[in-house]
């Protein structure tokens, strides 16, 4: 889809939102245990995945997931400092699958992020862990790719393509995109 006007208004429904938010928070989920791993006292990103986990099961889009986030994204920003990369791309799973609970309905590439967004992360964050082996990455993104469901990808589809940029997370991301865009065929 190539969209020219990003003040287009894409239509999205509750269920829907919920759909892609726990479509995000199974992407982030095994990212959670590299995290934990190296922060074990930290809990902000698994209280970030577990806020999205409750609003996708029928709980209200409230403030406590908006914060949740935002404690996720400082624990993201104390990993990288440290140069915790793998944690600190996991943490960025977290923030990302939280943000899914808010897709704008903007017909804005970046918005692609908070649907995708936890997938590439949680791909790169296993990527680092497993000694910077793009092949784990790739794996994990073919399962993100089996986790989406038809909601997701037609909530998807609606988006302009997934931005460029990024760097090896953009490239995940970008690959899953491309992948769920392509219609299936036969062969």
């Amino acid at each position: 889809m190539t969209v020219t006007d990003e003040n287009l208004r894409i239509e999205l429904t509750m269920a829907e939102l919920r759909e892609i938010t726990s479509y995000a928070v199974a992407c982030a989920q095994p990212a959670m245990a590299i995290f934990e791993r190296e922060r074990p006292d930290d809990r902000r990103p698994r209280a970030a995945v577990d806020a999205a986990r409750a609003f996708a099961e029928g709980g209200r889009r409230s403030k406590v997931i908006r914060d949740s986030a935002w404690a996720a994204q400082r624990a993201y920003q104390e990993t990288r400092d440290a140069g915790q990369a793998a944690a600190s791309d996991a943490a960025r799973a977290a923030v990302a699958a939280a943000s899914a609970a808010f897709l704008h309905p903007l017909a804005k590439a970046t918005q692609v992020l908070h649907i995708l967004g936890p997938a590439a992360h949680a791909g790169r964050a296993l990527e680092l862990d497993a000694g910077d082996d793009r092949n784990v990455g790739a794996d994990y993104i073919e399962k993100a790719r089996g986790l989406a469901s038809p909601t997701v990808i037609s909530v998807l589809t609606r988006y302009p393509d997934a931005p460029g940029g990024r760097g090896r997370v953009g490239e995940l991301l970008r690959t899953l995109d491309t992948s769920l865009r392509r219609p299936a065929t036969g062969s």
